[in-house]
């Protein structure tokens, strides 16, 4: 392995879905946080853009603010990211909301010394050195990994799938369900897998499903 091989390995290790939330400290458009005491009780999705003042992360962002009524339905908060400074990141909103009318309210961590990137796998050498991909990484209220998204700087997240996939992961959590394909609210869900035969019979004689085959069957949550 040459040496930057192993700067790589060690700077831009990252974390896994199942992971404690790396803690840190940081400090913010709302304030100082603590990622362990942040948004206690509820989800959060934190997300990286690369820059300030530019194009596809000024649409990004918009897109994030216009939508925050959605994720506080879903009990979630979002916070963002860039290796920017707050001065810039406060230029920025208020450029954005003088030119658009769209408040970013929610807190963007300033990580100019890019801590809170390399600590989540942000920076990406083959990509840039000093930008952050576009990460989302979803955390549950116990502070776990659940799904984790990763763009490259030329292309711009899709908003929907992001509420589909928190919405997907809340409602599997609480019904103990599997997601399908393009699974979407009021769609059916697919139940577990029979485990023995007494099972396997139970779900052949089970009306309410929908049966596929006898592994997949689903059923309206």
């Amino acid at each position: 392995m040459n040496t930057k091989d192993q700067f790589n390995e060690t700077t831009y290790a990252m974390p896994r879905i199942g992971d404690t939330a790396p803690d840190f400290e940081a400090l913010t458009t709302k304030g100082p946080i603590r990622m362990s005491e942040f948004a206690e009780g509820k989800w959060t999705v934190m997300f990286s853009h690369p820059a300030d003042f530019t194009p596809v992360c000024t649409t990004e962002m918009s897109g994030f603010a216009t939508r925050k009524a959605e994720f506080e339905a879903l009990n979630t908060e979002l916070l963002g990211l860039s290796i920017d400074s707050i001065h810039a990141h406060l230029g920025w909103v208020q450029n954005v909301r003088e030119h658009t009318g769209v408040y970013f309210d929610f807190p963007i961590i300033a990580d100019l010394d890019m801590k809170v990137s390399k600590l989540y796998g942000m920076l990406q050498p083959n990509e840039s050195e000093t930008a952050a991909v576009r990460a989302v990484f979803f955390i549950d209220p116990e502070k776990k990994i659940r799904l984790i998204m990763y763009y490259p700087l030329n292309v711009g997240r899709n908003m929907d799938e992001i509420l589909r996939a928190l919405d997907a992961l809340q409602v599997s959590d609480k019904y103990k369900v599997a997601m399908p394909l393009d699974w979407k609210r009021g769609d059916k869900a697919i139940v577990p897998p029979p485990k023995s035969l007494d099972e396997l019979n139970a779900r052949l004689d089970d009306d309410s499903l929908e049966k596929i085959t006898w592994y997949l069957a689903k059923k309206n949550i």
